[in-house]
């Protein structure tokens, strides 16, 4: 009797530390979504006629950006489209007439690959990524790696969701890609 609580105290305390996880199909976003800002990204804002306000900047990690004379934008969550028209009203409240802005991305925030990989880490995102060219990029699969597909940990709307997906899906900026060792 003893023996089975004792199991059933350790099934349930090891049930606490079991990821959550979802299908693939949770990690797909539509292919015409708008990418959406968030720390780590350097975006490029040009203010027409404006040189001294045209530069390129860093989102912090409380996704902002710091511009002259306008101080701290809200970036994070945002598209560049939207980001622009920020920027505008921040600088038409006092500071120019009739401001016209671009926002475009500069450079995409890293990835990461962990797990039973040659060199695990932070990497450039490259556009048109899939999990397989991620894994090529730290190096290919270790000889203790389950090689049929990977774990992906992605922030969709505010929250992570981890899902197992094949080698073919695609990777986003941000990204964490968890290759899991074989058992055999």
């Amino acid at each position: 009797m003893r023996r089975l609580f004792a199991g059933l105290i350790a099934a349930a305390l090891l049930s606490g530390c079991a990821q959550d996880f979802h299908q693939a199909s949770a990690l797909r976003t539509p292919a015409n979504a708008p990418y959406t800002l968030a720390g780590g990204d350097r975006v490029r804002v040009i203010v027409f006629g404006q040189d001294s306000l045209s530069n390129s900047y860093a989102i912090d990690g409380a996704g902002n950006i710091q511009m002259p004379l306008i101080g701290l934008v809200q970036a994070y969550g945002m598209t560049t489209a939207s980001l622009a028209r920020a920027v505008e009203s921040k600088l038409r409240a006092g500071y120019l007439r009739d401001p016209r802005v671009a926002v475009e991305v500069e450079a995409y925030r890293p990835f990461f690959v962990l797990g039973e990989v040659t060199a695990s880490g932070q990497f450039p995102y490259v556009n048109g990524m899939t999990v397989q060219n991620a894994i090529a990029i730290a190096g290919g699969f270790s000889a203790r790696a389950a090689q049929g597909g990977a774990a992906i940990t992605r922030t969709i709307n505010g929250r992570q969701v981890t899902a197992m997906a094949p080698l073919s899906e695609p990777v986003r900026p941000g990204d964490t890609i968890t290759v899991r060792e074989r058992f055999f």
